[in-house]
């Protein structure tokens, strides 16, 4: 196996491979990427068995074949060579040799047959979305899913299509995300008919693929298996195991219409709540918003008996009233919203908060309230 490349190319495709690779493995082969030539075309493939990413790059070939290279060192070798350099990479004797100009690295390899692969059965449907839209998706409802949960389902990102619309939801049992963008090429089913589809991908899979996709692609080509999900974009494939499980009935969730809504200006509210954030108990991060004609007045306390209070202009017209929340939930929803105006509805003290973006109604975000 040997073959020529320029050092920004394979850079790019190790880099993106090699982020699925964890840092202590219990099977050696995993902390290893598999690397393929046949023809022109070198395909490089990293696993952690729930999650693969297949990376393709242009080379000039002088013998194929395929091997295993550490995915660190290959990628710390290569980012510490010189720009626009030229590689030259050969096996030989169980031995992977990098060379570029007057440097030189030999490392270990493992055999290319013990490199595991996930099973990818065909898929049974697949649509085509724009590369941005999903981009927004993942940013705009990443935010919201669960760690290390034991309710399983929680710990990834719910993504159902109707033909017309992909839709992403994720939650933590304390806030909900909600983002829908419209598709390119709605999927059909075997026989030919619009098909509905719902995938929970796991979260490390949700932020391997936000990480991956660039601007520099137009689309995504998504596919739904019945235990397995694959985007295909650019030079990558992810190829990633679904979480088993039904994912929670979110429409019950989503509160009713109410007219106590506050509209605001979303970087002054964001600025108060981060301010106010300061002095809050370290440990549940409450504060107190009391709505009150045309201020939101926001408030928190700590057990050093410490205080802050913040004032913020809104338009308000609805009942006074008093209700608690997660500072840190209100901030993350604020921080994915980019427009000028935010939309906050709450029906009474009890009632979970509706957060939508004047610009965006596509999007809704749903934050519990909090004892204070």
């Amino acid at each position: 196996m040997k073959f020529e490349v320029n050092r920004e190319d394979l850079l790019k495709v190790l880099q993106g491979c090699s982020a699925v690779v964890e840092r202590r493995q219990t099977l050696p082969i995993l902390s290893n990427l598999y690397l393929s030539v046949t023809g022109s075309r070198l395909t490089i493939t990293g696993t952690d068995l729930e999650i693969e990413i297949v990376g393709v790059c242009d080379v000039a070939v002088s013998a194929e074949g395929a091997c295993t290279i550490p995915a660190r060192k290959a990628v710390e070798i290569c980012r510490a060579l010189e720009e626009g350099s030229l590689l030259t990479f050969m096996t030989e004797g169980g031995k992977a040799t990098i060379q570029s100009g007057r440097s030189r690295f030999s490392l270990a390899t493992i055999s290319a047959d013990e490199f595991p692969k996930i099973d990818d059965n065909e898929v049974a449907s697949s649509i085509s979305i724009p590369i941005d839209h999903l981009k927004q998706l993942i940013t705009q409802v990443g935010f919201a899913m669960a760690q290390q949960d034991v309710r399983y389902f929680l710990n990834g990102m719910l993504l159902e299509s109707d033909g017309e619309d992909l839709r992403a939801v994720a939650t933590d049992g304390h806030r909900l995300a909600l983002s829908s963008r419209k598709i390119i090429t709605g999927g059909s089913n075997e026989s030919g008919d619009q098909a509905s589809k719902k995938a929970i991908l796991p979260r490390k899979s949700v932020i391997e693929l936000g990480r991956l996709l660039s601007d520099e692609d137009d689309a995504v080509e998504i596919g739904f298996g019945e235990s397995h999900f694959i985007a295909k974009f650019g030079d990558f494939r992810v190829t990633s195991k679904l979480v088993e499980g039904q994912f929670p009935d979110y429409k019950k969730v989503l509160p009713a219409v109410t007219e106590n809504s506050l509209i605001g200006d979303r970087d002054s509210m964001k600025q108060a709540f981060q301010r106010v954030a300061i002095l809050s108990n370290e440990k549940y991060r409450g504060v107190k918003l009391l709505l009150k004609g045309g201020l939101l007045n926001i408030s928190a306390n700590n057990p050093e008996q410490e205080e802050a209070h913040e004032e913020v202009a809104v338009e308000y017209s609805g009942v006074e009233m008093e209700i608690g929340f997660n500072v840190n939930y209100i901030l993350d929803v604020l921080n994915v919203l980019g427009d000028k105006k935010v939309k906050m509805s709450v029906a009474d003290a009890n009632s979970s908060a509706l957060i939508e973006s004047e610009e965006d109604p596509e999007s809704v975000f749903v934050v519990m309230p909090m004892r204070l």
